[in-house]
């Protein structure tokens, strides 16, 4: 039972909500007098959005693949800020030069292109598309 009070043009009602049942009439008391209400049906609850979750639930091999191996963290390029991995520009065994863009990562509301800070091959993906990182968390690795 919940109860509520309300102040109308000067005058207080005290009401309580006693029971509402599965066809969705409600069954009150204002003031010491029953009432039963018919009440709207319950709006559609909006999806709960999580921070942090990748936006695709689908795996990406490459990523696992990393995971279960362990990541030479000194050969990894790291995110410069927090943010959040919006697309990868790069896959493992790709050679890649000094300067190539291989993440595309979303802080601040703006992409900012991770480079690749030497020549080399990619030999691990550490994230996914939709991935939220935080500052120096290892992203490509490139020996």
């Amino acid at each position: 039972m919940k109860e509520f009070k309300y102040i109308i043009d000067g005058k207080e009602y005290k009401v309580e909500i006693n029971e509402i049942g599965d066809d969705n009439i409600a069954k009150i008391n204002v003031n010491g007098e029953d009432f039963k209400v018919q009440l709207d049906k319950p709006a559609e609850q909006p999806k709960k959005v999580e921070l942090g979750k990748p936006v695709s639930e689908t795996t990406d091999n490459a990523a696992d693949e990393a995971k279960s191996v362990e990541i030479n963290s000194s050969a990894a390029i790291k995110a410069p800020l927090p943010g959040t991995i919006t697309s990868i520009e790069v896959s493992v065994g790709q050679e890649v030069k000094a300067g190539d863009t291989v993440v595309v990562l979303e802080a601040m509301k703006m992409q900012n292109n991770i480079e690749a800070e030497k020549d080399g091959k990619v030999t691990a993906i550490v994230v996914k598309v939709g991935q939220a990182v935080l500052e120096d968390e290892p992203l490509v690795v490139i020996e």
